[in-house]
This record gives structure tokens, sequence and C-alpha cells, in this order.
């Protein structure tokens, strides 16, 4: 998940849970940690999300490595939105600074094109790190490789979720008001038509103490107008031309409701970013919203007193919050973070290594559950984990939307400089929700792709768009 860069006070515990090896059969955790050992007394760069992500590898993974193989693992931290320019800016410069780079799925295809990444597929073949990909969720699998070829390994499965006030959709009276007004049952919404129904009626009944929803409205609006155009059938481009579509009928039918909604949302919320949306669902201040897999697990107050956590609102509506797929049943797969190896590492193999071990079966799941990280779900024995399972009464049905979530998601565009075009993106639907027109946004975000395009070259970036648009998660056809 993509939370802000808070810096957060060093976690100094779970130490015992967060421990090595077991005495069973090799798996692709132990083949990592016995192959490392010949390289005892390396250190590796790391590049890492700064704040809770990199706690994980700072205070646990990185000390634990250490321990179990004799390697050093040192952190650089950077903002989520520098983490690309800088993988990109030191891979030109090839000064082999980072070792190990932390990357979104939108960015492999650019990357790869830049032969900014090192491919894995000798070190996996060699080390046995596909015995455990059966247990990927397919999505998540595909993410990993670009024409064939593996550049990186999954480490968190990031997918939207609705989170929904069960107590407000399950009153008997409610459900018979909204009934004989709107003529279906009320639950969670399967359309935004049905969401802004719903949440007008919750909004007109209890607000100003709750309101029907409240969203994200700054910051990440590309995942988020992304998820809502393809759910309404748009593409981002014609394959033929490659002239951009977003602009389309569709678009801005999309994009003008997204903005029509605000209107049974609470004051201000068009300035919310994910720490509003998530302080407004714990206090108890909305109904709805979609965001994170870690929002499940803080609404139910899983880890509070963490030190890491202190920043995190404390919940006032643990066991009353519910979990759906998003409306359009196709929710975005948004971001995700991966991990690869720099091409002008001195340090590679020993680096593959420590991906293995962070990406196994065995120690995934230790990070999946660990209050620093920000790690979530991606393998079928991380949904099917009884310990997971128990961490609170609504996991397992937590765990089960983010399987299905995950099973038909909408993948993140990647093609050559998605950076760019998915900046574009963003400031233009949030100029919208300022008060642009729709349209005119939607036509100068069209503007600027199709610029984008012919710098890059027509031919090379629908070959790009060509690759990504034959994923089965592209589209919602």
């Amino acid at each position: 998940m993509r939370a802000p860069g808070y810096v957060c006070a060093a976690v100094v515990a779970l130490g015992v849970a967060l421990g090595g090896a077991t005495a069973q059969a090799q798996d692709a955790a132990d083949r990592a940690i016995e192959a490392a050992k010949q390289f005892s007394g390396t250190t590796i760069n790391t590049l890492e999300e700064a704040g809770l992500m990199a706690m994980l590898g700072q205070n646990f993974t990185g000390p634990q490595w250490e321990e179990l193989t004799g390697i050093q693992v040192k952190v650089a931290e950077s903002p989520y939105v520098e983490l690309f320019p800088k993988t990109m800016i030191e891979h030109r410069g090839r000064t082999g600074a980072y070792d190990m780079l932390t990357i979104s799925p939108a960015w492999l295809a650019d990357l790869v094109t830049a032969g900014a990444l090192e491919p894995l597929d000798a070190y996996m073949d060699k080390y046995g790190a596909r015995d455990e990909f059966d247990d990927v969720n397919p999505a998540f699998k595909d993410y990993m490789s670009w024409k064939g070829q593996t550049y990186a390994l999954m480490v968190d499965g990031d997918v939207f979720v609705l989170y929904y006030r069960k107590d407000i959709f399950e009153d008997p009276e409610n459900q018979a008001a909204f009934k004989a007004q709107h003529g279906y049952d009320l639950a969670p919404p399967r359309t935004w038509k049905e969401f802004d129904e719903i949440s007008q009626f919750i909004t007109d009944k209890y607000a100003p103490e709750t309101y029907g929803s409240g969203l994200i409205h700054t910051g990440y609006m590309h995942f988020f107008f992304s998820e809502r155009f393809r759910n309404y059938g748009g593409k981002f481009f014609d394959i033929d031309t490659m002239k951009a579509t977003i602009n389309s009928d569709v678009g801005v039918q999309a994009l003008t409701d997204l903005v029509a909604q605000i209107r049974s949302m609470p004051p201000g919320v068009e300035s919310w970013g994910f720490i509003e949306s998530l302080a407004a669902l714990s206090n108890g201040d909305i109904a709805m919203t979609i965001s994170w897999p870690p929002v499940g697990r803080w609404a139910e107050g899983l880890y509070e007193g963490e030190d890491a956590l202190s920043w995190v609102p404390k919940t006032t509506v643990k066991g009353k919050v519910g979990y759906a797929p998003p409306p359009g049943g196709r929710p975005e797969l948004a971001a995700g973070i991966m991990l690869a190896i720099s091409p002008h590492s001195q340090n590679k193999e020993a680096t593959y290594l420590y991906i293995q071990w962070l990406h196994s079966k065995r120690e995934s799941l230790k990070n999946v559950m660990s209050p620093v990280g920000l790690r979530d779900p991606f393998r079928l024995s991380h949904y099917q984990s009884e310990e997971y399972q128990q961490l609170w009464p609504g996991a397992k049905d937590y765990l089960q939307v983010l399987w299905d979530g995950a099973a038909n998601g909408l993948a993140d565009l990647a093609i050559i400089n998605t950076f760019k075009y998915m900046d574009d993106l963003a400031r233009e639907v949030v100029a919208a929700i300022g008060g642009k027109d729709p349209k005119e946004a939607l036509d100068t975000v069209a503007a600027s792709w199709d610029e984008t395009t012919e710098k890059i070259g027509v031919d090379a970036q629908r070959e790009a768009y060509r690759v990504w648009a034959e994923k089965p998660s592209a589209y919602r056809e």
C-alpha cells in the first residue's frame, strides 16, 4: 500500500515473532539462507519507501538477515513519488548505489525497456524460488514478468476495498426505508449509481453525525479514476493509432459522476487524502470509503499501542466495519510493491537471495501480519492462513475480499513512462474536483498523453501497450 511517508519511531519488539528458519524440510526461505552464507561479510544497499515500509527492513528483516547469513542490509529511504525517478537517475549514472530496488508493477515496462533491471530467471531456477510460485495469486504473479522474463518478485499485494458500516447497513429500519425508496436491498453497492443512492440515503438520515461516504480526492487520483473509468467500460488508448481515449464519452461520464457524488459527503472532502478518509471511517464520521488493505486492520484497532503506528487514528468502529469489492466489482490493484536488482549492483546474487527470502511463503506471511512494512497479502496461503484469519473476528471475511478482489482486479497501466501519464491524469482529476469542467480536464489529459506518446515514439509505445492490454487484468472485458 502507498501510505504517507511519515517518520515513525523505531519498533523494537516482534523479534521472536519474526524468528528465523524452522527445522523443517528446506523451502525457498531455507535455501536462500543457506546459499547466502557464502556471502557473509557483504553489505547490500536497498532503496525503500520512507516510513513504515522502510521500517520492516531497518528493524526486522535486515537485522534478522544479518544474523542468519552475515550479510548486512543498509536501507535508504525515499518518499514513494521519488522511488521511480531515483531508480532511473541511478541507472543512468551507473553508480551501483542501490543493490535492491523497490518498484511498482506499473513501472516494470519502463524500467525493463530502459535496461534498469536485472533479469531474475537464472537466479530463481538456481535457488528454487519457482517451487512456491503456484502459491502466488495469479494476478500478482503476472505482474513480475515482462515479455516472458521475470524482473522482480512480489512482496505486497494491493487491491482496493470498499469499507462500509455493517451496523448502519444491517439496521432493519434502514433496510425497510431504503427498499421502499429505491426498490432494492440496502447492501454494499454493486454499481456507482447504487453507491450514490446509498450514500445520499445515509447522509439524509444521519448527517452531520455520519455522512454516507467520504472518498480520497487528492494525491492518488489516477488509481481511483482508472478503476472507475474501466468499470464504466473505458480504455486508455486506441491501439491502432495510440491516440488517447481517456476523454471519451465514457471517461467524461465517469469523471462527471465522481465529482457529482461529492454532494453526499462531508464538507471539505474535496481536499481529503488517505489519512483524512481513514480518520473519518475510524471516527464514525462516514459509512463508506474505498482504500487500501491496511485500513481494514487499523479500523479494527489491530496493533494499537505500537509506537510506529501512533499516527494512525484511534478507532471507534471496531467490529462494525464490513468489506466488499468497490462498485463495478473489478477493483484497482493499486500500486503494490515488488523487489528487483539493479544491473549495476556489485552484489547481485547476495541481493537476490535476500529478495527470495522476503518473497518466500514462510517469511512473507510474517511480514504481511507485521505492524510495520505495510505489506498486504499476495499469496494464496496468506488468504488461507488460520493465524491471519484469527487476528480479529472479521479477518476471514476481509481476506476473502482481498483474494476475490485480486482475482478480479484491474492492473495499473504499465507502459513506457507510465509515471508521466498517470501524473497528468491525477492532476486533471483533482482539477475537476476543484471545479474544472470534466470534459475540459480530460481533453487536457488526452492532449498531454498524445504529446508524450509522440515523443516516445508511437510504434514503441504501441508495442508496450499491446503487451499490457493483452493481460486479463487490463480491462473489464
